[in-house]
């Protein structure tokens, strides 16, 4: 077990870092900025999805939870899953006045500014924002962390670990108490449900919200949308 978990770590460090020697190659060839950005872009989407076909080939045998009458039916799944998509949306809402109002935050998340930024100059950057990213994510943060944390202590301990590693990966760390709270409010529907795919779909619908609302909103509602989305969510 501990050499697939191993294998899985690995492959995201590898997805994460690798475009850096090939950014340093493509810079000491002296070539044009489309073309660096175009191949940088190519081979970071490249990497990730690389990265998730490995991660669940390594872990297509670990069983969530002891498959007992608890797990959730089929029906049950798409209920926890939208469940966790709006507690989500909650959770962070919450999080985010409590930083406007008691710390006095409210810039936008710079990661998520940075993350749109990227979506807009390279729109098939958002197969990895909205669907790539959370998946692999989900399956490091909650499937390996989270649930070998959960077997061993309790879901405040497990939750709390899980929650500020998820955290402190997005490298944001003005905005660290909503990462922590959304990484709380998956592992809770991933109890519930004993079911990854849980956690995993709330988690694409609530990416692929933000991005939808960024990307396909007209022009005159996207204004709008900024300001709902920094006073609820942080940005």
């Amino acid at each position: 077990m501990a050499k697939r978990y191993l294998g899985v770590f690995l492959a995201y460090l590898f997805a994460q870092l690798s475009p850096i020697p090939v950014a340093m190659i493509l810079r000491s060839m002296e070539v044009n900025l489309t073309t660096y950005n175009n191949i940088v872009m190519g081979w970071q989407i490249t990497a990730f999805i690389l990265a998730l076909i490995i991660s669940i080939i390594l872990l297509r045998k670990v069983e969530d939870f002891p498959r007992n009458s608890d797990r959730a039916s089929p029906l049950m799944t798409v209920i926890w899953s939208i469940l966790g998509f709006f507690m989500a949306l909650t959770g962070q809402m919450i999080a985010n006045m409590f930083q406007i109002v008691i710390l006095g935050i409210e810039e936008q998340s710079q990661n998520t500014a940075e993350i749109l930024e990227l979506t807009r100059a390279f729109p098939i950057f958002v197969i990895l924002v909205a669907i790539v990213g959370p998946i692999l994510e989900e399956l490091i943060f909650r499937k390996i962390i989270f649930a070998e944390l959960y077997k061993r202590t309790n879901f405040i301990i497990a939750g709390s670990i899980s929650g500020i590693m998820f955290a402190v990966v997005h490298d944001d760390f003005t905005h660290l108490l909503i990462y922590f709270v959304m990484s709380f409010v998956f592992a809770y529907v991933y109890v519930q449900s004993k079911r990854i795919i849980v956690p995993i779909t709330a988690h694409v619908l609530m990416n692929t919200f933000v991005v939808v609302t960024q990307l396909f909103l007209p022009e005159e509602l996207i204004e709008q949308a900024n300001v709902i989305q920094l006073i609820l969510i942080g940005g």
